[in-house]
């Protein structure tokens, strides 16, 4: 009688939350984006050993939104905001403020005394870098 009880426990706790939904509630009301692959996974074993709980994680996590990994904003430059900022092989600060200000809405660069560009061979440096001239 307890393991039955303790199924139907398990399965009624599984059916009213996702595993998105207990990790991440702070995901709840996103429309879209990009799968959570570890949420994916977690919804996946579920619906693996509990087929019903399983679903209804997966119906759960879809319908909050919390499958989703939250949104972030990416922008890039054209080939001729490159060449405005960049034409001679130095930085003109004043095309890159302007064209900063004209994509973020307000201009978000220092006056350059503060500025340091530095030639990365990969991405991976990047972490590095940025601890290192803090």
């Amino acid at each position: 009688m307890k393991s039955i009880s303790a199924i139907l426990i398990f399965c009624f706790i599984t059916s009213i939350a996702g595993c998105g939904t207990i990790i991440h509630p702070e995901r709840k009301g996103q429309i879209n984006g990009r799968l959570d692959s570890s949420i994916v996974l977690l919804d996946a074993i579920g619906l693996l050993f509990f087929f019903v709980p399983g679903v209804i994680a997966f119906a759960v996590d879809f319908s909050n939104g919390t499958i989703y990994l939250p949104g972030g904003r990416r922008a890039s430059l054209s080939h001729e905001e490159l060449d405005a900022i960049s034409s001679t092989g130095k930085i003109d600060m004043q095309a890159l403020d302007s064209i900063v200000q004209k994509q973020a809405g307000s201009s978000v660069l220092p006056n350059g005394e503060d500025l340091q560009a530095i030639h990365l061979s990969s991405v991976d440096q990047l972490p590095r870098e940025l601890v290192a001239n803090r």
